[in-house]
């Protein structure tokens, strides 16, 4: 069961970063929401490949800079990325007239690639990476 946890996870992942790519210029809202979903999905699928699992937001935030961060197991920019992924999210869903802009969904599309191809990196032979995201 746990095995197939990670691997859900990871799927929802891929799935989030291709539904973000799909919707960037005409639904920029839509497109930086699943762009912080992909790292989300990501960032659990490899804290639950390790046993751990976190039922908020905010714990996943936190267990980023805790675990991944200031352990120097991720660079920090990559904190950076998870963080500003959480933004335009915030931005994306609860901005009222406020709206993301086309460029900050381009960086956030770069941002969840990066958080992608971290993962992928540190543990290839679980995290597979599609065809199409192979050169991130």
């Amino acid at each position: 069961m746990e095995n197939d946890y990670f691997k859900t996870l990871w799927d929802k992942a891929i799935k989030s970063y291709n539904s973000a790519k799909d919707n960037a210029t005409r639904y920029p809202d839509t497109a930086a929401n699943r762009a912080y979903y992909c790292a989300f999905y990501a960032v659990s699928a490899l804290f639950a490949s390790e046993g751990v699992h976190f039922k908020k937001h905010s714990a996943i935030r936190a267990a980023v800079h805790k675990d991944l961060i200031h352990t120097k197991r991720w660079e920090s920019e990559l904190g950076d990325d998870f963080d500003n992924l959480i933004e335009l999210r915030e931005l994306a869903d609860y901005g009222g007239a406020d709206s993301v802009s086309k460029k900050s969904v381009k960086t956030a599309l770069d941002r969840a690639k990066r958080i992608l191809k971290a993962i992928h990196m540190e543990k290839p032979e679980l995290f597979l990476l599609p065809k199409d995201l192979e050169h991130i």
